[in-house]
Parts: structure tokens; sequence; C-alpha cells
């Protein structure tokens, strides 16, 4: 991966895109700012298993197997319970992981750096309004950051004022040729900013959008239009490469019932037994909402850099 041209200016500009986006996402999502773990135990069932496929770098401490964090989907929602955390309440992390199996990209890199972030809500929250009122707080954020720094660069903003809500089965209709990145490329042109719901469960052509894991976001829950998923990906068209960037992945966390039907319809009911699972399925846990935000991708369409290498700390000599 070439490493772009650094400059002082450009990393002032990397710090300021920073701070003002999580200044913002604190102040709309009523977060408090925590310390997060570089790893886990890998028999905690804490680490987030992503899609299934990609395996996380681990290593013994004291003869135990440790895994470096590919996200902090389910430590967030644990500490909050350690936290004591009520309704309303919640925390944000900057979140770094490393993900040997990522396949590299002007956007994609082995390091993973993004704010994680977890909420407090009731049971009765558990709703598409929950989330997409969330996901418009922290589209909100991005706006705020992109004009911002606009006028610190003396460009124009190009985000549009409203974010576009749109299910993964409707998607679907409006483009059945097209593969499912290409239909957000296409929606996310259109539209120019897209909350797009329901990612994980079967469509109606009996495939998924996408993969999620089974114990974090609820993929299975229909909405009020009988859609399944309170789960959501924040999508931006960026003119810059001619696609559409995933700035963002969250969702209303599963509950007790979703937790045990997704480990049920993807085969994975022996992670009931694990540490965070057990005490899940026992109703210990709060009920939450959260997700993760990209922090080199919201650095690199705010301040037009093409190259992830651009605003990622320089891990290669040459």
């Amino acid at each position: 991966m070439s490493t772009a041209m650094r400059s002082l200016e450009s990393e002032r500009l990397i710090t300021a895109s920073k701070q003002i986006f999580e200044t913002e996402l604190k102040k709309r999502l009523n977060l408090t700012k925590v310390n997060a773990p570089l790893f886990v135990s890998g028999r905690s069932g804490l680490n987030d298993n992503l899609n299934g496929i990609e395996k996380p770098v681990s290593f013994q401490l004291g003869g135990v197997a440790h895994e470096i964090v590919h996200s902090l989907a389910k430590w967030k929602r644990w500490y909050l319970g350690e936290l004591s955390a009520q309704e309303g309440e919640g925390i944000v992390t900057d979140m770094k992981a490393i993900r040997a199996d990522e396949e590299l990209s002007n956007i994609h890199s082995h390091l993973v750096d993004q704010w994680d972030w977890e909420k407090v809500i009731t049971k009765e929250q558990r709703t598409i309004d929950t989330l997409i009122e969330h996901g418009t707080s922290v589209y909100d954020a991005l706006k705020i950051t992109e004009e911002s720094i606009s006028e610190k660069m003396a460009t124009k903003p190009v985000l549009p004022e409203s974010l576009q809500v749109l299910h993964t089965e409707e998607l679907y209709l409006r483009h059945p040729e097209l593969t499912p990145k290409e239909r957000e490329h296409a929606i996310a042109k259109e539209f120019g900013a897209v909350l797009l719901l329901g990612i994980g469960d079967k469509l109606s052509h009996g495939e998924a959008h996408d993969l999620r894991a089974p114990d974090y976001d609820d993929w299975t829950t229909k909405d009020e239009k009988g859609l399944p998923g309170i789960n959501a990906d924040l999508l931006v068209w960026d003119e810059l490469r001619g696609k559409s960037l995933e700035i963002s992945s969250m969702g209303v966390r599963v509950d007790e019932e979703a937790l045990a039907h997704q480990l049920l319809i993807t085969g994975e009911e022996k992670r009931s037994k694990l540490p965070f699972h057990t005490a899940l399925l026992k109703g210990e846990l709060p009920y939450t909402i959260g997700g993760g935000i990209g922090q080199s991708r919201v650095v690199m369409f705010v301040t037009k850099k093409e190259e992830i290498s651009s605003v990622q700390p320089i891990f290669e000599a040459y």
C-alpha cells in the first residue's frame, strides 16, 4: 500500500476532524469517553466474530489464549452493565484492531480504527424508530464535521441536508439486477447519504444483503412493515472514488429471544455456553443500541483523501 504525501497541516486536519466529530457524537448521543481493551480472552465470548470468516490475531498470556479485538461490539454492552449505566446513558471509546484477513484496498487496512459507542435503552425502545433516530444523530455529527473542515480547507461541503432511510429489501426491489455492493453504490449516488436498514437476514430472493454475526445486532426481528432487521449501515456517496463509502455500522442489540434464534439459525448454539452469551440469555445485561464509526473513513471523507494510508499512522519504512 502506497503512503500518500504527509505534512504537518494534513496532521492538523486529521486531528481536527476527529476532535470535531467526537465532540458532536458525544453531545448528540449522551456518551462518556472510556478506555478500551486491546485484547480479550478467547474463551470470554467478547470478541466480535464479524461475518464469521475472519480469524482474530491470537497469542498466549499465562497459558490462556487471548485475541486482539476485531471490534468491541459485545465488550461495550458488558461494560455498560459493569458501570450500572442507566437508560439514555452511553459510552464511546477509541478502538484499534488488527484484522489480519482484511482484503487491502484504498479504504481497507490491516489496522482498523473506529469510534465504538454503546447506549442503554429500554426493551420497549428496541424499535426501528430508535435505530433511525440514532443513525440520524451520527449523520448530523458527520455533517457538522464536514462543514467545519470544508471551511478550514476552503472547499464546498457535499453532504445532503437530510439522510435517506431505506431497507435492503426495498433496495433489492429497486435494483434486482445489481449485486449488493452495486446496489449500495447506486443508492448512495442517487441520494448522497443513506441509512440502509436490515442487514443480515435473507431477503425475498433468498439471499442476505450482507452477513452479520449472530450475537450483537438484531437482524431478525421484524419492523412494522414485516421487514427483518433493526440494524443499519450509514453510507455516503464518495465522489473522489466514485463509490459509496460505509461510514458506520450500527444496530439495536439482540435481546434474549433474538440471540437464541440467531444462534440457532446460524448453527452457533455452542456460543450460548460462553460467559457473555450466558449472561445475556439470563437477562443480566442491559438492552442497548450501538455501533462502530470508522475514524479513518470519516477523516478521508471530510478531508477529501483517496488513500487510507494518507490518514493512518505510517507503519512501514522505505
